[in-house]
C-alpha cells in the first residue's frame, strides 16, 4: 500500500508549482474579524497549499507571556484560523507554542488568552522547548548559508514538525535585529532551540536557511498575519502601536513579509 504522507506530500508539491502564491488583504472590524479571517485565507487559496488528510501545526507567535497590542498572536486570530480549518475538514489541528530563554511560554499561553480558544476547540497543544517534546537531529538537504557554521555539531529540530503542515500566525510589527518581523521569523521559534540567540548577527542568513529547512520538511506551509494591531518602534516589546485594521495571508512567507 502506498505511503499516504507521499502521496499527500506529492499533491502539494505539485499545487505550489502549479499555482503561484498570492498575497491577500482585508481590512476587519471587531464584529466582523472571524468572517474575516476565513475571508483572507480564501482569497490567498490556502486550500491549494494544505491538505486536510493530515496533521496541521498552528505556530503561534509568543514574543512576551505579557499581553501587549501586536506583540503576540491575539485570541481573535488564533480562533479565526481554527474555525475557517475545523469547517472544511481540517480536523487534526495542534497548537505548536516556543518558548525562548526570557519568555514562559506556559503563562504567556494564558496572558495571552491562547489556551482558553485551545481549551474551547479541543486542540492539543505542544510547547516545543519543553520536555516532553522532542528534538531530533536534522541534516538538511539544502546547502547552508550560516546555521551548519553555527551550529557545528548538528542541527536538531522538534520531533513532531516533519511532515505535517505548518500555518504561521505572526502579527506585523518591528524587531531590534530584523528590521520587521512576521511569517518568516515566526519558523526562527519553532525550528531553533533555546541557543537560537547564537544566530542574531546573522539573522537575515538565518532566515533563509529556515526557509531552506521548511520546504524539506512540511507537505503544506501557509501564514496568517495579524495586523489589526501593529507595532512600530524598538519591537517586539516596548513598541508604539496602531489600528492598521488589516488581515494578509500567504503560502509565500517572503511575499507575505514583504
Amino acid at each position: 500500500m502506498a505511503n499516504p504522507n507521499i502521496e499527500t506530500s506529492s499533491y502539494i508539491k505539485q499545487n505550489h508549482t502549479l499555482s503561484k502564491a498570492k498575497v491577500a488583504a482585508v481590512y476587519s472590524t471587531p464584529s466582523t474579524v472571524l468572517h474575516d479571517i476565513a475571508r483572507v485565507m480564501e482569497l490567498a487559496d490556502y486550500n491549494l497549499h494544505l491538505n486536510q488528510h493530515i496533521d496541521t501545526l498552528l505556530k503561534i507567535n509568543l514574543s512576551w507571556q505579557y499581553y501587549y497590542l501586536a506583540c503576540s498572536t491575539p485570541p481573535w486570530q488564533l480562533e479565526g484560523v481554527i474555525n475557517k480549518l475545523s469547517a472544511n475538514g481540517f480536523n487534526n489541528l495542534i497548537a505548536a507554542h516556543n518558548g525562548t530563554v526570557v519568555v514562559d511560554s506556559l503563562e504567556g499561553e494564558i496572558r495571552n488568552k491562547q489556551k482558553p480558544v485551545q481549551e474551547k476547540y479541543g486542540l492539543p497543544s505542544v510547547h516545543l522547548d519543553i520536555p516532553p517534546n522532542e528534538w531530533i537531529p536534522f541534516e538538511p538537504k539544502s546547502d547552508m548559508l550560516v546555521l551548519d557554521k553555527i551550529f557545528p555539531e548538528g542541527l536538531t529540530i522538534p520531533a513532531i514538525f516533519p511532515g505535517k503542515n505548518i500555518v504561521h500566525l505572526p502579527t506585523m510589527k518591528t524587531h531590534v535585529f530584523t528590521t520587521m518581523t512576521g511569517a518568516m521569523k515566526n519558523a526562527f521559534g519553532g525550528l531553533l532551540n533555546r541557543k537560537r540567540h547564537w544566530t542574531h548577527s546573522v539573522i537575515h542568513e538565518t532566515l533563509v536557511d529556515l526557509l531552506q529547512i521548511q520546504q524539506e520538511i512540511h507537505p503544506g506551509i501557509f501564514a496568517v498575519m495579524d495586523a489589526t494591531f501593529a507595532g512600530d518602534g524598538p519591537g517586539p516589546r516596548a513598541m508604539r502601536w496602531h489600528t492598521p485594521n488589516l488581515l494578509l495571508a500567504s503560502a509565500d512567507q517572503v511575499a507575505l513579509d514583504a
